[in-house]
């Protein structure tokens, strides 16, 4: 875009510092579309525009999350535009967004949860590797990122506790369980120390001996899930970290609790895993209990009036 809007890359370079280089990327690609729709630099564009561009992305059929997300885009790079006096208005503030459909999180069950764990079953420096990750997501709910960037002395053995980063470098301090402490306990003693050729401070390490990266852990859990007989595109580390939160709240925990262990600065994200615990209730009781097992009347049945 340097070349054609230099406005919007001098925006751009300033969100770098402050924003993670994949955010400025989706920034770039979002701002260039607008771009090549009007044919001219995005600073320049009216409301009437913006409305035409909305109007099509729907016509094109894009999700809403996408369209929801280029006009976030546009908004802020015409916030940033006024903050510096280059416009003394943003024409993005008026449009109307598409409705999100709210998607419930999906989860593994107890049982598919453990069928994955037991899968990671090995001496090996990579298998004990891979146990205590999928040990760490579930056990402590935490997202790929933060397993991903634990460093060695991340995880407290003793006193059975995660301090994880979270979003925007805010800490938070997880309990963790017996088995998920063990198998990091194994890993340290057994397995790490014939990965870590480059006294990395990382605690996952990949085959090189470098840090493990975030699709390292998509892989491994697809490995992994394949070995357990589950579905491996369904299987990713997030999907433990749902595991993790809706087992709480089934398990009777409290739902601020289960928001701190998380780190979501809203309880209302949290709260979506309370629709999945009461459906599967409703699916068990539905199943167990006998008078909601109830079939429809035989046809040669014979009513009696009272």
């Amino acid at each position: 875009m340097t070349a054609h809007d230099p406005d919007a890359e001098r925006f751009l370079l300033n969100l770098a510092t402050r924003r993670s280089p994949r955010t400025v990327d989706a920034y770039r690609r979002d701002l260039a579309e607008l771009r090549t729709f009007r044919g001219g630099p995005v600073g320049n564009t009216t409301v009437d525009e913006l409305e035409r561009w909305l109007a099509t992305m729907r016509a094109d059929g894009l999700a809403p999350s996408t369209i929801a997300r280029r006009v976030s885009a546009v908004r802020t790079y015409f916030r940033h535009l006024g903050l510096i006096g280059a416009r003394d208005d943003n024409p993005a503030a008026a449009l109307v967004m598409p409705r999100r459909p709210r998607k419930l999180p999906r989860a593994l069950s107890p049982a598919e949860t453990e069928r994955l764990i037991d899968a990671a079953t090995g001496s090996t420096p990579r298998t004990l590797r891979d146990r205590a990750l999928v040990e760490l997501l579930y056990g402590a709910g935490l997202r790929v990122s933060e397993a991903v960037g634990l460093e060695k002395n991340g995880v407290d053995l003793e006193e059975r506790i995660v301090r994880a980063f979270g979003k925007g470098g805010k800490e938070r301090l997880v309990p963790l369980g017996r088995p998920a402490a063990e198998a990091v306990r194994r890993y340290l003693a057994l397995g790490r120390p014939h990965l870590d050729r480059r006294y990395r401070p990382e605690l996952f390490l990949n085959a090189r001996g470098g840090p493990l990266t975030r699709a390292g852990a998509f892989l491994i859990l697809r490995k992994l899930a394949e070995r357990a007989g589950l579905e491996p595109e369904r299987v990713h580390p997030h999907l433990l970290r749902h595991s993790f939160a809706t087992h709480l709240l089934e398990g009777g925990a409290d739902l601020r609790s289960v928001q701190e262990m998380l780190g979501h600065a809203d309880l209302g994200t949290t709260e979506r895993y309370t629709h999945i615990s009461d459906r599967r209730r409703r699916e068990v009781y539905f199943q167990a209990h006998p008078h909601a097992r109830r079939t429809a009347p035989r046809e040669d049945s014979q009513e009696t009036v009272v």
